[in-house]
C-alpha cells in the first residue's frame, strides 16, 4: 500500500501557502511558544509587529479619503451622507452606553475587587504618569477643534482620521457642486488612487504572520502568565461581559438586518486573528473596509461609519473602563452608591469619546472618573497597570466587531445594504476578492461597478 504521508505533507504545505488564516494561526502559536521559552527573543522580535502596524497606518488616511470622496460623489446626495453620519452617531451612543451599563452590572454582581484590601498609600502613582506620558484627555471643545484640520497636509501626516474625514466630506461636497462637466478627471483619479492603496495593503498583508509572531512573542515574553493568577477574576469578568455584549449585538444585528454575526466572524476570521495577534484594530481597517463593501454595504456608509467608529464607538474600552472603575473601588474598600455609579456612566460616556490616539488613554479616563467621584484615591488607578496589556485582546475584538455591526446597522437603516449580496458573501457562495474590483475609470463600466448596488 503506497505511503500517503508525502501527499498529506504537500497538501498541508499548499494550504499553509494559500491560507492567510492558517499562516497567522501558526505564527500566533509560535509567538506564544517563543515568548514563553525565550523571553529575551520575544522582546527582540517586537519590531516585526510594530513595523507592520506602521505600514498599515500609513495607508489608512489616503484610503479613508478616497473611499469617502468616491462614496459621496457616487451617492450624488450630500444630505444622504449627512443622514448616515447622524444615524451612525446615534448608534454609537446607544452601543457604548449599553456596554458601560452591562459592565457596571457585571462588576456589581461578581465584585472582582473584593478581598484585595489594598492600601492606596502603598501604590506608586507616578507609574500611571509614566504610562500616560504626561498627556491628558481633551475637553469637548478641544476634541471638536482637533477634529477640524488646520492643514490639509498635516491631517494626513498626523494620521488624524477625523480630520481626514472632514477634508473628504468637503472635497466630496465640492465635486457634487461642480459636477462632472467641470472636473471630469478628478473622480477617476481618486478611484485609481484608491485601487493603488488597496494594492499596497495587499503587499503589506503578506507580512501579517511575521507581525503576529513578533507582537505575540513580545507580549508573552514581557508579561508572562503571572497576571492571570493575580487578576484572574477581573480578566474573567471582562472577557465574559465582552462575550455577552457581542451576543446582544449579534441578536440585535440579526433582528434588524438579517446579518448573522457568527457568519461575519467566520467571513473575517483572518482579519480578526490578525487584529488579536497585533493588538491593533487599525491594522485590519483597510481589509475590513473591503470585506464590508463586498458583503453588500454601500461605499459611502462604509467610508464614513467605520473610521468614525474608531473614535466614537469604543465598546470594548467602555466595558473595561466601567468594570475597572468598580474593581478599583472594591479593591480599596470603597462602596459606590447608585448615584455615584450613574456618575461613572456619565463621565465615561464623555471621556471615552476623546480616547483614540492618546497614549495611556484608559488610565487617563479612569483617573478622570476617580477625580469626578471624589472618593477613589487617584493612585489606586495604578492597580490596573499589571493587567492593562492583557485586556487589549478583549478591547480590540469588541471594538472591531462593534464597529462592523454599526456599519451593517446604519447601512440597513439608510437603505444602503444589498441583502442578496450580503447573504451570498457570508454563505460562501461568492468568494472574497482581495484585489480591487474594476471601477469605471479602469474598466470603462458604470460607476456602480466599483461597489454593490443598494437595495432599498
Amino acid at each position: 500500500m503506497p505511503d500517503a504521508s508525502p501527499s498529506l505533507a504537500r497538501r498541508a504545505t499548499r494550504f499553509l501557502r494559500s491560507s492567510l488564516f492558517a499562516q497567522v494561526a501558526l505564527a500566533l502559536a509560535l509567538g506564544i511558544l517563543v515568548g514563553r521559552l525565550w523571553p529575551q527573543v520575544g522582546s527582540a522580535v517586537q519590531p516585526l509587529g510594530d513595523g507592520f502596524v506602521r505600514l498599515i497606518k500609513a495607508m489608512i488616511a489616503p484610503l479613508v479619503f478616497c473611499v469617502v470622496v468616491a462614496g459621496i460623489t457616487k451617492a450624488g446626495d450630500l444630505k444622504a451622507f449627512g443622514r448616515i453620519g447622524l444615524k451612525a452617531l446615534i448608534w454609537f451612543e446607544v452601543a457604548t452606553t449599553l456596554a458601560l451599563v452591562v459592565g457596571l452590572l457585571a462588576a456589581n454582581l461578581v465584585r472582582p475587587g473584593d478581598g484585595m484590601n489594598v492600601d492606596p498609600a502603598s501604590l506608586d502613582a507616578s507609574a500611571v504618569d509614566e504610562k500616560t506620558g504626561g498627556e491628558s484627555l481633551p475637553s469637548t471643545t478641544e476634541f471638536i477643534l482637533h477634529s477640524l484640520p488646520d492643514s490639509a497636509v498635516g491631517a494626513f501626516a498626523e494620521n488624524s482620521l477625523l480630520q481626514v474625514l472632514v477634508l473628504a466630506c468637503l472635497v466630496g461636497a465640492a465635486l457634487l457642486h461642480l459636477g462632472q462637466t467641470k472636473v471630469p478627471a478628478i473622480l477617476p483619479a481618486i478611484e485609481q488612487a484608491q485601487e493603488v492603496v488597496f494594492a499596497v495593503v495587499g503587499f503589506v498583508m503578506k507580512l501579517a504572520p511575521l507581525a503576529v509572531f513578533g507582537a505575540t512573542a513580545h507580549l508573552v515574553g514581557e508579561y508572562g502568565l503571572g497576571a492571570l493568577s493575580t487578576y484572574g477574576k477581573l480578566i474573567g469578568v471582562c472577557y465574559a461581559v465582552a462575550l455577552v455584549f457581542l451576543a446582544l449585538l449579534g441578536v440585535a444585528l440579526k433582528a434588524f438586518t438579517g446579518v448573522s454575526l457568527w457568519k461575519f466572524v467566520r467571513y473575517t476570521r483572518e482579519e480578526m486573528l490578525l487584529a488579536l495577534g497585533t493588538a491593533s484594530s487599525e491594522a485590519v481597517m483597510p481589509r475590513m473596509m473591503q470585506k464590508l463593501r463586498q458583503a453588500g454595504c454601500r461605499e459611502d456608509a462604509v467610508g464614513l461609519v467605520l473610521p468614525t467608529g474608531y473614535s466614537f464607538n469604543l465598546d470594548g474600552a467602555s466595558i473595561y473602563l466601567s468594570i475597572g472603575t468598580l474593581f478599583i473601588a472594591q479593591a480599596v474598600g470603597v462602596d459606590l452608591t447608585l448615584g455615584q455609579q450613574v456618575t461613572v456612566v456619565v463621565v465615561l460616556m464623555l471621556t471615552s469619546k476623546g480616547m483614540a490616539g492618546v497614549p495611556g488613554s484608559a488610565f487617563l479616563a479612569l483617573s478622570a472618573t476617580a477625580s469626578a467621584l471624589g472618593v477613589i484615591p487617584a493612585g489606586a488607578v495604578a492597580l490596573l497597570l499589571g493587567v492593562d496589556r492583557i485586556m487589549d485582546t478583549m478591547r480590540v475584538a469588541t471594538n472591531l466587531l462593534g464597529n462592523c455591526v454599526a456599519v451593517f446597522a446604519v447601512s440597513k437603516w439608510e437603505g444602503a445594504l444589498d441583502k442578496t449580496r450580503m447573504r451570498q458573501m457570508l454563505d460562501g457562495e461568492i468568494e472574497f476578492q482581495p484585489e480591487p474590483e474594476p471601477s469605471a475609470a479602469t474598466a470603462g463600466g458604470a460607476p456602480e461597478a466599483a461597489a454593490p448596488a443598494a437595495v432599498k
